[in-house]
């Protein structure tokens, strides 16, 4: 039987897993072995945003550690894409870098929005973590299933909304032209923000079942790494646009 993969997260892809198969392995990929994977990157992350947290005050320029770590991690994500082998040593300094930048920018928002939106950063924690766990009981138990429509729904919207930030970034800083919705707490923006987030959350769907039609696949146990490396890059990118929302909704209060 043929196993077909399309992802809306660039790190769990078809490509990736099927090239592993020519990779002379003794052991495979388990789903097990991929939470526990998953839980070792998760540990580090909220490490690494707990420390920035509590040193942020006395960090010198907190600004300038997030884009450095925002930027190594990029390059970490970049560098894995082509080199998922690598993902054991390469995933756990991902994780580190993205912890140092959520903390960073959860610090800010804390102080940004104290007033209006008081524990905005523990909503977004819970609400994230609870969307997580959500999102793969109804894939487990088989209430949203990823069908190959299923599939390109997701992977076409995904697509579309990362060229729109694409456009909306060039805009800004090329043309100084801000696009309304995407940052201010009007009807349109919580939409938009809402959109977002609800994509983001169907993605989960389509890593959870990338990494099981990898264990099918018979992929190498480094696979582990990346197919939880993969799922990570949904989860961050799933808080990031879970807080914009926060941030929007405490502006109509």
């Amino acid at each position: 039987m043929a196993l077909n993969f399309q992802s809306g997260n660039p790190a769990l892809s078809e490509k990736f897993f099927s090239k592993s198969l020519s990779v002379d392995s003794t052991e495979t990929m388990t789903e097990k072995g991929t939470l526990n994977k998953m839980s070792i990157l998760m540990v580090l992350l909220i490490a690494a945003a707990a420390i920035t947290w509590q040193y942020a005050a006395t960090i010198p320029s907190i600004f300038g550690w997030m884009i450095g770590a925002a930027i190594i991690g990029f390059i970490i994500a970049i560098v894995l894409a082509f080199k998922p082998q690598w993902s054991p040593y390469g995933a756990p300094i991902y994780a580190i870098m993205e912890g140092v930048f959520l903390g960073g920018i959860s610090v800010y928002f804390n102080n940004a929005f104290a007033e209006t939106a008081p524990g905005i950063i523990m909503q977004a924690v819970v609400i994230t973590f609870g969307t997580v766990i959500g999102m793969f009981l109804l894939y487990r138990f088989g209430i949203i299933k990823a069908t190959e429509k299923f599939k390109a729904v997701v992977f076409t919207a995904t697509a579309g909304i990362a060229l729109f930030y694409f456009i909306a970034i060039v805009l800004r800083y090329a043309f100084h032209i801000s696009i309304p919705f995407i940052h201010e707490s009007t009807t349109f923006g919580i939409i938009f923000s809402l959109i977002v987030v609800a994509i983001a959350a169907l993605n989960l769907i389509l890593d959870f079942d990338q990494i099981d039609q990898g264990v099918a696949m018979g992929a190498p146990k480094y696979m582990e790494w990346y197919g939880a490396f993969g799922l990570m890059v949904t989860i961050v990118w799933l808080y990031i646009e879970v807080l914009r929302l926060l941030v929007k909704m405490s502006g109509r209060r």
